[in-house]
């Protein structure tokens, strides 16, 4: 499951569970036999006001920095606790415990499945029946309540567990949908495109051959034109489906052979290597067809533990509020890398990149 469905999945659980606080702590008072009606003893009065307490700190919380997998864990045992200290002052006829320790199981289906909500159905079945032999005899009668605790946390589990297969399954056939409509317009444009570029080049070597230069020279600059405009929309395509903003649109320069400075002594496996190698390439296309630099330096030094990457020009530089290129950003932030782009004067742009070895 997303984090971000798991933000939302926690947000709602935190609501809910001050709702109970709130409604447990409403029909206790009005409840003419524990402590008699519109009374409570001082005890549960307390246990359910440090269960309210608790409740709002976690919503708050979760609604202000959002949810973790650790603070997760940390709430699923304050519940089943509270649940248990719930029964022992409050345990009878009309107690809401029961109800306690069945919010604990069903917050576990919802949010993990199966093992974690049987995980949770066990330890609140051994608190809970704990809870009745340090009853007196009155509370014995109700011993069997773990075992239907516990059919409910199978039967919620079992459902939960389904769930998130289900939901596993949608996003499977949404990725298979997204697959093939980008599979579609790659087909239907870009591929396209390409085929015109191939017989436009065939054209353009059929006049070369018949020694007609003037013609060829016109049908390269209008291919040019055409690998140009291609090129922007394949750039706006990836940028569509990666969600990232679109840059600002510059004009495109003319034809500028800038002059490259290289300086390559790196060690790394595989997968590092390949990533330095896409990060210089985006750098020295960025520099030529964005920067209009007319010359360039770039290093790629691997020292202890880390691959230090220094790209300098000296073209039209970045805005004032400009961020970097997002395929270099992405491929740095994949790698677990920083990037930081270095203040300059009113020409060229620095970037230096660190990429952890490890």
């Amino acid at each position: 499951m997303e984090r971000d469905d798991l933000s939302d999945i926690d947000r709602y659980i935190a609501r809910a569970r001050t709702v109970l606080s709130l409604l447990a702590l409403v029909s206790i008072y009005l409840d003419p036999v524990i402590g008699g009606p519109f009374s409570i003893e001082l005890v549960a009065l307390v246990v359910l006001a440090l269960h309210l307490a608790y409740s709002v700190a976690t919503l708050v919380l979760t609604v202000r920095l959002g949810s973790s997998p650790r603070a997760a864990r940390i709430c699923e045992g304050l519940d089943v606790l509270f649940a248990t200290a719930v029964a022992l002052v409050t345990e009878g006829l009309n107690s809401p415990s029961y109800v306690f320790f069945c919010f604990a199981i069903i917050a576990a289906a919802c949010r993990e499945g199966l093992r974690a909500t049987l995980r949770i159905t066990v330890v609140s079945m051994v608190l809970y029946g704990a809870s009745m032999l340090l009853l007196d005899e009155a509370g014995r009668s109700y011993v069997m309540r773990p075992a239907y605790l516990g059919l409910i946390g199978f039967l919620v589990g079992f459902l939960g567990q389904q769930r998130l297969s289900f939901e596993s399954k949608i996003r499977e056939l949404e990725t298979a949908a997204q697959r093939h409509d980008i599979a579609r317009s790659l087909h239907d444009g870009y591929v396209q495109a390409l085929a015109g570029v191939n017989l436009k080049l065939e054209t353009c070597r059929e006049l070369l051959v018949r020694a007609e230069p003037t013609a060829a020279l016109d049908g390269l600059e209008e291919l040019q034109a055409g690998v140009a405009r291609e090129y922007d929309e394949v750039r706006a395509f990836i940028r569509k489906l990666a969600d990232a903003p679109a840059p600002k649109a510059l004009p495109r320069p003319l034809a500028l052979d800038t002059l490259f400075h290289l300086r390559v002594e790196v060690a790394a496996k595989g997968d590092l290597t390949e990533q330095v190698l896409q990060i210089l390439l985006e750098a020295v296309r960025n520099c030529r067809l964005h920067g209009k630099a007319r010359s360039a330096e770039v290093r790629a030094i691997a020292t202890s533990g880390a691959i230090r990457i220094a790209i300098a020009d000296d073209g039209v530089g970045f805005g004032p509020s400009a961020t970097a290129p997002w395929s270099i950003a992405s491929r740095v932030a994949e790698s677990g890398g920083r990037l930081t782009i270095l203040p300059s004067d009113a020409h060229g742009a620095t970037l230096r990149i660190e990429l952890p070895i490890s």
